[in-house]
């Protein structure tokens, strides 16, 4: 059994059959319940009724004495005493552990056993990320199966798939400022955001054809797969930065 240093928050709380306590997790708030002592409620439920039942037939004050005898009913009462909740909070404990950095004291699905640790402050973080990240997709891909929506998952995966090689080209043939990476139409000659002469894009022939590939990955005409070159970022002369220009800005070798 795991020792504690403290007990968690807690409520005293009762459904009928005795007072029992709640503990909460110091992470997530979830609830675990102790036990009520039913066999001391029936038990005290008994004996009042006996007690009362013979004080009342004393005869003037009888009555009295047994309202003042029979005491309060455990079945309503929402007291505990430290003994009774040491107790609760023993039958609760299974359900807890105690990090040694922070102290707090979290459920078993907010602790990481191998390291010793809770979640948050445990040495395997990453790890216990990501692999809550693939139980969460595979109970949502098990969640769309069970309803019909795999393929609609699948789609949609596809259509993004394809926005993004969209977006792709199209930031392919688009003008862009070297400053701020502002994009705007091709033969734009200026940022519109800083005012700094803007990169034109390469012009993409197929070299099979002459066709305008509009950075397409093969030609639109004759289906020839179109290598990119990588553009320079330096010169290869005297390495200075190009900033995306056809000539070097301190040598004027040509880059393209």
């Amino acid at each position: 059994m795991a020792s504690f240093s403290r007990m968690p928050r807690y409520e005293i709380r009762n459904d009928g059959a005795g007072p029992y306590c709640i503990f909460f997790c110091d992470s997530c708030e979830r609830e675990f319940r102790s036990q009520p002592d039913l066999a001391n409620t029936i038990g005290q439920d008994i004996g009042r009724n006996a007690m009362s039942g013979f004080l009342r037939r004393v005869p003037v004050v009888g009555s009295a004495v047994a309202n003042g005898v029979v005491g309060e009913d455990p079945r309503y009462s929402y007291k505990m005493t430290p003994a009774q909740v040491e107790k609760a909070w023993g039958q609760a404990q299974v359900h807890f552990r105690e990090c040694p950095t922070c102290s707090r004291i979290v459920c078993l699905s907010d602790f990481d056993a191998v390291s010793g640790f809770c979640n948050d402050d445990s040495p395997r973080n990453s790890e216990i990320a990501e692999s809550r990240g693939e139980q969460t997709g595979a109970a949502l891909k098990g969640l769309a199966s069970a309803f019909g929506l795999g393929s609609v998952i699948q789609q949609a995966s596809q259509a993004a798939s394809q926005a993004a090689d969209a977006a792709k080209r199209a930031a392919a043939q688009s003008a862009r400022c070297p400053n701020d990476g502002t994009l705007a139409p091709a033969g734009t000659k200026f940022c519109p955001e800083c005012g700094t002469p803007m990169v034109q894009p390469a012009a993409s022939k197929c070299p099979s054809c002459g066709a305008d590939t509009q950075g397409a990955k093969f030609c639109p005409e004759c289906g020839t797969k179109i290598e990119t070159k990588p553009a320079l970022t330096h010169c290869p002369s005297c390495g200075a930065e190009t900033k995306g220009a056809k000539f070097c800005p301190e040598c004027g070798a040509k880059l393209i």
